[in-house]
């Protein structure tokens, strides 16, 4: 019988949340004279920019004007990879700078704060997930991408949120027993949809965390047209009473493609940029963090996202400092879940694709 397991000694870390960061507000000018010279500097650096959905639209629109690329972590970690630039500048989150430096270890990977870390991350040490590993030698190890490299070396399988149902279902059909980390919600998520055996770590996302599904009730019966669109780090009552579940690739498909004309989206809200672009036409509300027991930790985005600017963006091209450095045995057994999961997105996409056209 299947079975989701969240095992007695491990309890949610307690994360310490930095504040917002407050950038100065560019004028137009000044937002033009900036991204000009930041232009310049990948050009002269021979760098490309690689930004996730949950940055500053600045940002974003930079990495598109200048070649490079907007993405979610799976799409990042892609596109780095086939890249002709000796540099890539990654404005993220620690995970993805690292992830791109496992995948071009030949490379310069810098980032605008070295800082911009990421809660699941922190909440997953690799000596206590080792220890964990280590007491259930007959589980198939499965961690999310947003974890540190050492975390990765453990493992025999990297997922993103995008790739992580078809990974687990693959390893549930070969009757595997899986060992899940770090968040708990999307691993509990593919644990119903997939009945494997899962060892559940307990780590969760400040963002995601915070979404209330009575508040989320109550705004439904506001907009009872609206389609409910949730990223599956959230909590299950939340992800309960969504239309479409899926990574930020796939809320902003759906958006794009479906015809309701209101969306309630549960997600970082850095999403709404390209939501708008692409979709111009919808109206996009904020799933609501408030509610009993809110904290507004993050408020619905992400601190160390916001931890990535145009400003210092262009003093990380002009000193060439917070280049991401990796251990090479660290890389050397990271790399193998990494790749071992881009083989099977790939040939996943390629089955999709030749089942469609059949």
């Amino acid at each position: 019988m299947s079975r989701s397991v969240i095992p007695e000694q491990l309890k949610s870390p307690k994360i310490q949340v930095p504040p917002h960061p407050q950038w100065p507000i560019l004028t137009g000018a000044e937002l033009h004279a900036a991204k000009t010279r930041i232009k310049k500097l990948l050009t002269s650096r021979d760098a490309v920019l690689v930004a996730h959905y949950y940055t500053d639209p600045d940002l974003q629109e930079l990495a598109e004007e200048s070649g490079g690329c907007v993405a979610d972590s799976l799409e990042m970690a892609r596109f780095g990879s086939v890249q002709k630039a000796k540099t890539l500048v990654v404005c993220g989150v620690r995970f993805m700078g690292e992830t791109a430096k496992i995948l071009n270890p030949e490379k310069r990977v810098l980032m605008p704060d070295l800082n911009a870390t990421c809660s699941l991350d922190e909440g997953c040490p690799a000596d206590e997930f080792a220890h964990f590993c280590d007491q259930h030698p007959d589980h198939t190890v499965v961690v999310y991408a947003n974890t540190s490299a050492e975390v990765k070396a453990r493992s025999d399988w990297v997922v993103t949120s995008g790739i992580a149902l078809p990974i687990v279902t693959y390893l549930a059909g070969k009757g595997e027993k899986v060992l899940w980390a770090p968040d708990k919600h999307l691993g509990s998520y593919v644990q119903k949809l997939t009945g494997v055996d899962m060892l559940l770590w307990q780590g969760s996302c400040v963002v995601h965390e915070e979404f209330k599904a009575v508040a989320l009730e109550r705004i439904r019966k506001l907009h009872p047209d609206a389609a409910v669109l949730v990223h599956p780090e959230s909590p299950e009552a939340v992800i309960g009473q969504a239309d479409v579940v899926g990574s930020t690739t796939a809320l902003i498909q759906a958006v794009q493609n479906m015809e309701n004309k209101t969306f309630i989206v549960a997600t970082d809200g850095g999403i709404f940029h390209k939501m708008k672009q692409l979709a111009p036409d919808k109206l996009l509300i904020e799933a609501p963090t408030a509610g009993e027991g809110a904290t507004c930790q993050s408020c619905a985005h992400c601190p160390w996202m916001g931890m990535n600017a145009l400003q210092n963006l262009e003093q990380v091209l002009l000193n060439g400092e917070n280049e991401i450095i990796i251990d090479p045995e660290i890389r050397e057994k990271a790399v193998l879940p990494i790749q071992r999961m881009l083989d099977f997105a790939s040939n996943h996409q390629r089955d999709k694709k030749n089942n469609r056209a059949t």
